[in-house]
């Protein structure tokens, strides 16, 4: 028996829900905004009397640090925030403090100084392609770093022994505001057939959280002569490195079988449930990950929303997903 496939392609939009960030010098806590609104990171500083400054930036890196010498690696500063911690400048010395600032200068005492930064909105979040298992250096990505320095001016050389380093991450607030659910059909005609076979799959939302099942829902109607034999539903991650570089990625991050029998001139129809996890998907070199902390597991990346006036390169990395249905069809009358 020789097989045909029937494809069909619709897509769908994985978020996060929540913004985190960790603070300098200080415990993790976690923040949440709405894509409209500049997102705060704050925290104090102590330090031995010098100038201080801390930065704020945002980074978009893709190569490898083995090919450094070659010019093949690429790293781009995509937004830079400086501010002058210590001696401390009127006009940047946040007005109120949050509950956990107010405890940590109460424990460090009257050296500490804290600093409030406000996040652009248009930059991008934090995504991070997954290495493989023989790859060393920093992960492809963008990334977000706080640090802090002391420095006599700002176009000094700074050491490692003057300075710390902190990577907090960006994660995208989910749309509160969704679309209608996604749906789309196809029709396939054959040869030795005067009548086609059509299919239809859609979705039961358009935004799905993380460890969300997605619903499909696949409608047959075979008028051939034709017996549908297997259903086939994926779902694809799509991964466009806008910045530098044109590379486009798709990787399979699920795929479930069915074998359902659809015979010749009848109808069919029936939902089914497939979950896109990261743990189903480790090995895979260069899926895109959320941004991912030293020592915290992360998620698969959110999809990145486009909102009116934002420039595609500024983002580095799009991520977006679809989900695939294929009819696998006899050739037999």
């Amino acid at each position: 028996m020789n097989l045909v496939n029937l494809v069909f392609e619709v897509w769908v939009l994985i978020t996060g829900s929540s913004f985190s960030f960790f603070p300098l010098f200080s415990p993790p806590f976690p923040h949440a905004f709405p894509l409209s609104h500049p997102s705060p990171n704050s925290a104090p500083l102590r330090f031995h009397p010098a100038s201080v400054y801390v930065t704020l930036t945002c980074a978009f890196r893709y190569g490898r640090d083995d090919l450094d010498v070659i010019g093949l690696t690429f790293r781009k500063d995509l937004y830079v925030l400086t501010t002058q911690i210590f001696p401390p400048v009127p006009d940047q010395t946040p007005k109120t403090l949050t509950p956990l600032q107010e405890k940590l200068m109460k424990k460090l005492g009257e050296n500490a100084y804290p600093f409030t930064f406000e996040i652009a909105t248009n930059l991008p979040c934090s995504v991070t392609l997954q290495p493989g298992p023989d790859d060393v250096g920093k992960a492809c990505g963008v990334d977000f770093e706080v640090k802090g320095f002391c420095a006599e001016n700002l176009e000094e050389k700074i050491h490692k022994r003057n300075s710390v380093r902190l990577i907090i991450r960006k994660i995208q607030f989910a749309p509160l505001k969704m679309g209608p659910p996604p749906k789309s059909e196809t029709t396939r005609q054959f040869m030795m057939s005067d009548k086609p076979l059509h299919l239809e799959a859609s979705l039961d939302k358009e935004v799905y959280y993380h460890g969300d099942p997605i619903n499909v829902t696949v409608n047959i109607n075979n008028t051939t002569s034709k017996i549908v034999k297997k259903i086939k539903i994926s779902v694809d991650q799509i991964t466009d490195v806008v910045l530098y570089s044109l590379d486009k990625y798709t990787k399979t991050v699920c795929t479930e079988e069915i074998n359902e029998n659809v015979a010749a001139n009848s109808t069919f129809s029936k939902t089914y449930s497939v979950t896109p996890t990261l743990s189903a998907n480790r090995e895979k070199r260069g899926l895109a990950l959320d941004g991912k902390l030293k020592h915290e597991d992360t998620n698969l990346a959110s999809t990145t929303i486009l909102r009116p006036g934002m420039d595609k390169e500024v983002l580095g990395i799009l991520v977006s997903y679809k989900v695939k249905v294929n009819l696998v069809v006899s050739r037999g009358g």
